[in-house]
């Protein structure tokens, strides 16, 4: 089989993107199947490619590709979390599957429309530019039907307080692209955005402890990447200050889905980012998110429901990918596409 290996800028490694057809559908045969091809990146020095995308054009009418998202975990080459999805892990499915023939070259003004199988997102994936081996992207995450803002909230409420080693901390559980707890920085005793984004340990750790509280209190595993975690506070010049944490590190950025969240967040009254919006004056729509690693502009489009405003589409700009290289992975050789087996069957 032959894997393709793309990173999207700002993610925290590349994807190894690989075609879902040759592989078991089940769980266990797969992830048996996913544990050998890691053993074998890591041996060749690849072990930090931590996201695995696999992907096969979708049968609905509606949508060009079938994608599932699969985080690898750093506890070791079995350790896996089928929980979640990965945004940037998408745009480099597409990007893949143009240069392997699934999908036509890319073009400007094309859309991709993807089904994501971990939770059932769609996304349109607009082409802003395309190259030879990068393209810029606009990302859409579409509702279905229109969706009442309170069914984003993990446990009903805007806030809940979770017993993290004995301290109370108030955070917004907020699912939209993936699972989030949002914690106030101030709630960390942060007031810069300097403080926010520098390398402290201490900061981390904490942050992973109420990831793990958080994790436990939607009796989740506590050792898994779900729910994601972020600290959120005001910055200058009407921005929001994000910093989240990955996959075994700091996110360098923020996830495209941590976006697509913080957006709707933004929306929903009485949460860690709708508050720290109001505090930076920020308008409703468009959000700007500044990270230790760069900024993103999120849209996140409401309309007025019969009870409530309903989350309609969201919009995340100007996200780059680079095609790093495609090449056999080795432990899956003996994957043998439909294809070929019919053709040698006719050649008898």
């Amino acid at each position: 089989m032959i894997g393709h290996i793309v990173y999207a800028h700002g993610s925290p490694c590349p994807t190894l993107v690989l075609d879902a057809r040759r592989l078991p559908r089940a769980d266990a045969p797969l992830l048996d199947r996913l544990a050998s091809a890691r053993q074998w990146l890591d041996d060749a020095g690849a072990g930090h490619v931590l996201k695995i995308a696999l992907v096969e054009p979708c049968e609905h009418p509606l949508f060009d590709l079938d994608y599932r998202f699969v985080q690898a975990l750093p506890l070791g080459p079995t350790a896996f979390d089928l929980r979640g999805s990965c945004g940037h892990s998408i745009l480099a499915s597409i990007v893949a599957c143009a240069e392997s023939g699934s999908l036509p070259r890319l073009t400007p003004g094309m859309r991709v429309r993807v089904m994501v199988r971990n939770n059932g997102d769609h996304i349109v994936c607009e082409i802003a530019e395309a190259g030879r081996e990068s393209a810029l992207f606009d990302i859409h995450f579409v509702q279905p039907a229109p969706k009442p803002l309170s069914e984003l909230l993990l446990t009903g409420a805007a806030t809940t307080t979770l017993d993290v080693a004995g301290e109370p901390v108030p955070v917004s559980l907020v699912s939209m692209g993936n699972p989030y707890a949002f914690v106030a920085a101030a709630t960390l005793g942060l007031s810069r955005t300097e403080d926010l984004f520098a390398d402290d340990p201490r900061l981390f750790d904490r942050l992973v402890r109420v990831r793990e509280a958080a994790a436990a209190l939607l009796g989740w595993p506590t050792t898994g990447a779900f729910p994601k975690v972020a600290a959120v506070m005001a910055a200058e010049s009407g921005q929001i200050a994000v910093r989240a944490v990955s996959v075994p590190t700091w996110h360098p950025t923020i996830a495209l889905t941590g976006a697509a969240c913080v957006a709707a967040a933004v929306r929903i009254e009485g949460t860690v980012p709708w508050a720290a919006a109001r505090q930076a004056g920020v308008p409703d729509g468009t959000v700007d998110i500044v990270t230790a690693g760069g900024r993103s502009s999120v849209t996140a489009t409401v309309r007025d429901g019969a009870y409530e405003p309903e989350l309609t589409w969201i919009t995340v700009r100007g996200k780059r990918t680079t095609a790093l290289g495609s090449f056999p992975i080795e432990p899956l050789a003996g994957i043998q596409s439909k294809e070929i087996t019919a053709c040698l069957s006719r050649s008898r």
